[in-house]
């Protein structure tokens, strides 16, 4: 049963007794695991009221103290974000491979202390105890991702630290925020103002899906100073979560076009848009709008210091370009024959921008329809086709085909799901995805760094209605995403109730098993679904120009 725990980890051993967490109960720590107790004393003292304090390790096979100690060590011989949980009656011993190891431990002591141990307030009455056991875990991918969209519908700061806390507690390690798109500019950029005093707000947004949805006449917007996205970056970091940005081009950027019309094929007008889906409009391609993206990068760069920077690259038509008569010349002033070698160009460019200062891009999968540089990393969602040709050039790669990870799909056919769009993306449909097969080849094995979960915001306008769309099924990705191949879909069952029961009390609204809760659904509001095979066609049909 593994003691409940999500995701499941590579071994659990019950054992007798219990330990008790109590006013007598201490800390120790050596130096190197210091930061992760820290963090630990911080999360328990929240919870049970106790200030455990933090004292240093005792000698090899001293046990000073009056009270039971809760043990932390750095163990270089373990995994790097892998640990040794030991509880006894007598103390507990936690060993991991990094501090991100120890705190991941420290994550599964507090889902075996029981549900309250999340809470953010002590309850009266309430007695810390955790049955004696073994749990000896790692993860089986490095990128372990979850991309919130915020520029459709954007989340306040408080709420995007809440849910970092979540992706903790699934063991995610990587939040991508998707700041810009045709709906909003949602980070503050010094050099050019106008994207947030302008990009950042719409007037309006779409309601429902489908043709026969409508606008909803209420303004919308919003955005992150270079403060706030830094704050949201440090406490990520203290969870051991790398935050990549990520900045469209050259297509969903109508919110950067209204605020600087120059930058556009047309000159505009342009609005930020208030619907949803692909629209035509594109960047122009002059060398004054791609030194403008370097210069935007930059500020991006000066904020988050993580490897990946992401450059959208997706769902760009090139409809503009071929019937501009200035881009044609551009074109072939640059040895260019076709749209697409112009959208490979473009994002070679940003490329080389950011490999010389030490990042490396990070592009949906249609910037493989150009060459790229060798550190590109490929995220990618039109089923799996773009890993294939991705891997067969070389190119690190992120799975997220959208007929697995895509989270705000449908979770059943109910007529009761809220707006529901795309195909059906059940509880067990997520977890029962297997990134690699036995049958994966060795290149493919080598360059997939791991996968990802994404959650677009067409409709979730709240933070209640992210927790539907998004729990629990990222309890399900997360055992793909962390635990060992050879998942049993009976066994997760019997350790969800567990997981939920922490949900409650962290206060997350998320979607009951047997289906939405009225006050969960949105009747009269339309959207758009699909079937699977339909989907499956339409992908063929949109990577049927990727080659290897």
């Amino acid at each position: 049963m593994s003691g409940g725990v999500i995701p499941k980890p590579l071994s659990f051993e019950q054992r007798d007794g219990e330990f008790a967490v109590d006013d007598d109960t201490v800390i120790r720590a050596s130096d190197a695991a210091a930061p992760a107790a820290r963090r630990l004393q911080a999360d328990l003292a929240a919870a049970t009221g106790l200030t455990l304090p933090i004292t240093p390790s005792a000698p090899a096979g001293g046990r000073e103290g009056a009270g039971a100690a809760i043990e932390l060590d750095v163990d270089p011989e373990l995994p790097r974000e892998g640990y040794r949980l030991e509880i006894a009656p007598d103390g507990v011993r936690l060993a991991g491979g990094s501090t991100a190891g120890l705190f991941h431990g420290g994550i599964a002591f507090r889902q075996l202390l029981g549900p309250d141990a999340f809470r953010r307030a002590a309850l009266p009455g309430r007695q810390w105890r955790a049955a004696a056991s073994v749990t000896v875990d790692a993860p089986r991918f490095a990128w372990r991702g979850f991309m919130l969209d915020v520029a459709r519908g954007f989340r306040p700061k408080h709420e995007v630290l809440r849910l970092i806390d979540l992706l903790a507690l699934h063991r995610v390690n990587v939040l991508q925020l998707h700041l810009t798109d045709d709906q909003g500019w949602r980070m503050e950029i010094h050099r050019y103002p106008r994207l947030t005093e302008v990009g950042a707000w719409r007037p309006e947004s779409q309601l429902g899906h489908g043709p026969d949805s409508t606008l909803d006449g209420r303004p919308v917007g919003g955005f992150y100073t270079h403060d706030d996205l830094r704050e949201i970056v440090a406490y990520a970091a203290e969870r051991h979560i790398e935050v990549v940005p990520e900045i469209e081009t050259p297509g969903h950027v109508r919110a950067a076009l209204a605020a600087y019309p120059e930058l556009g094929v047309t000159g505009g007008p342009y609005e930020v848009w208030p619907r949803y889906g692909i629209n035509d409009d594109v960047l122009n391609a002059e060398e004054s709008t791609v030194e403008f993206f370097r210069n935007v990068l930059d500020e991006v760069m000066a904020v988050f210091p993580s490897t990946y920077i992401a450059v959208g690259g997706d769902e760009a038509r090139k409809v503009q370009w071929a019937n501009d008569s200035r881009t044609q010349k551009l074109m072939a002033s640059r040895g260019l024959e076709t749209p697409n070698e112009l959208q490979a160009w473009f994002i070679r460019q940003l490329d080389a921008h950011l490999t010389a200062a030490g990042r490396r891009l990070y592009g949906w999968d249609e910037v493989l329809e150009g060459p790229l540089g060798p550190g590109a990393t490929i995220a990618s969602w039109r089923g799996l086709r773009g890993a294939e040709v991705a891997v067969a050039r070389g190119h690190d790669v992120v799975l997220c085909p959208d007929d697995f990870a895509y989270l705000d799909y449908r979770q059943s056919d109910s007529a009761e799901e809220p707006i529901p769009v795309g195909t059906v993306q059940s509880l067990r449909d997520v977890y029962e995805f297997e990134p690699l097969p036995e049958d994966a080849s060795e290149p493919m094995r080598r360059h997939v760094l791991g996968v990802q979960a994404n959650a677009w915001s067409e409709h979730m306008d709240t933070a209640s209605r992210v927790d539907y769309m998004v729990f629990p099924r990222l309890a399900a990705f997360a055992e793909v995403a962390w635990s060992a191949p050879g998942k049993r879909w009976a066994d997760f069952e019997a350790r969800l109730d567990a997981q939920l029961a922490i949900y409650g009390a962290m206060g997350v609204a998320y979607r009951p098993l047997a289906g939405p809760h009225p006050w969960q659904q949105r009747p009269g509001v339309p959207g758009a679904p699909r079937a699977k095979a339909d989907r499956q066609a339409e992908l063929a049909a949109l990577t049927a120009d990727l080659h290897e």
